[in-house]
């Protein structure tokens, strides 16, 4: 019998088997270019390090709706594929014949079957539920490949995810103002989804837009997209990108925001809420060439004992991490250097010689006093914008 933990919690960094569902409706007439794209792109996903196998489906009841499944070794396998510029291109024919999608992404808790038992199920990181994927060969070679989560963990109902991107140097006040000074977009996106908190950062010409999302994030994402403040700062802040896009062109779009997503890997609260006593910020770590999945591992570990100790001030702890990006998104109870090698993720051990091997900015060395560590955590430590809550529910 499995038992469910108490605190909030939701991780890529179990080690888990990784069950991705793709729902696809194809326009009408492109069902045979739909085809011969999945071919090559199944070709392509079939040698990517961590992939073990996947299905093709068609609706009895739809013709026009489709759905790919695919296992993965680990969560951090899929992310490294599909963060990847490989991935970008790899997707680009499907939106040729494909006029919707949908992804969902669930770890593996249990397997039951012919070998097993009557039913299967599967929890996603947040705690929700949703069909497991039953082999045919239950016993084979791809089954001794990535294990089972080891319990289920609690959700609280939010969806996190973050954007982000770089503005050209030198224009980082003139984009501050902007960001700040937008009007709100209204958070009721329906009868069951919510945009509940908008956090806005910036560290040098890097911004990070974090979101909370109560229901659907992808039907939240294109709400906001459609509101007329947000396309109004969105048409303001574009002479200042780094990275050249048209909102205007559907394919420009979806490939910016592609690139600028940075997917939450880990997630954990004490439970307690968000109080006004909580104070929110932002710490961005720029980690190594190939070294950014076992940093947010480290920090994530860090995160984990945090919650535990009732003297800790950390309540809540969000890592975001897209390739050697890394962003943790703190709640915290007083000042945020009162225990600022707790603060910076490095308390105990040897972290803080871990955390300088995996950063790319750790030019001076390895913090060891209390001085240095606080100076660390000074530079890393992430510009508030603006943060926003949205009234709660009457």
């Amino acid at each position: 019998m499995t038992t469910l933990s108490e605190r909030i919690s939701q991780s890529a960094f179990d080690d888990s088997r990784l069950r991705v569902v793709l729902l696809l409706d194809l326009y009408d007439g492109a069902q045979n270019q739909f085809l011969e794209v999945y071919e090559d792109l199944h070709k392509q996903v079939s040698s990517v390090p961590g992939h073990i196998r996947d299905e093709l489906c068609q609706s009895i009841e739809n013709p026009s709706q489709w759905l790919i499944t695919s296992e993965w070794e680990s969560a951090p396998r899929f992310l490294a594929w599909v963060n990847s510029e490989e991935h970008v291109a790899s997707v680009q024919p499907l939106h040729g014949c494909v006029r919707d999608t949908r992804s969902l992404r669930f770890s593996v808790l249990r397997e039951t079957g012919q070998d097993h038992g009557p039913t299967a199920v599967a929890f996603s990181p947040g705690g929700s539920v949703g069909p497991a994927f039953v082999s045919a060969s239950a016993d084979g070679p791809e089954r001794s490949r990535g294990r089972l989560q080891v319990a289920p963990r609690r959700g609280d109902g939010v969806v996190r995810h973050a954007l982000t991107f770089t503005v050209k140097p030198g224009s980082e006040a003139v984009v501050a103002e902007l960001l700040s000074g937008y009007a709100s977009p209204q958070a009721q996106v329906d009868e069951h989804t919510r945009l509940r908190r908008t956090s806005l950062f910036m560290h040098g010409n890097r911004v990070v837009r974090a979101v909370e999302v109560e229901g659907d994030l992808l039907a939240a994402l294109r709400h906001v997209a459609l509101q007329p403040e947000v396309r109004a700062l969105e048409e303001a802040i574009n002479p200042y990108l780094e990275q050249d896009r048209d909102l205007s062109d559907p394919g420009s779009a979806r490939t910016f925001f592609t690139r600028a997503a940075l997917p939450a890997v880990h997630h954990v609260a004490a439970g307690g809420g968000a109080g006004p006593e909580l104070a929110r910020h932002a710490l961005f770590y720029p980690a190594k060439k190939g070294c950014g999945t076992e940093l947010a591992r480290l920090l994530a570990a860090q995160d984990e004992a945090a919650v535990d100790d009732a003297a800790s001030p950390i309540e809540a702890s969000t890592v975001f991490q897209r390739d050697d990006v890394v962003v943790r998104l703190l709640d915290l109870r007083g000042p945020h250097d009162a225990r600022p090698a707790l603060t910076l993720g490095v308390e105990g051990g040897h972290k803080a010689a871990v955390l300088a091997r995996l950063l790319d900015s750790a030019k001076d060395g390895v913090p060891t006093t209390h001085q240095e560590i606080s100076r660390f955590l000074e530079r890393s430590e992430m510009r508030l914008i603006t943060d926003r809550r949205s009234p709660d529910r009457a």
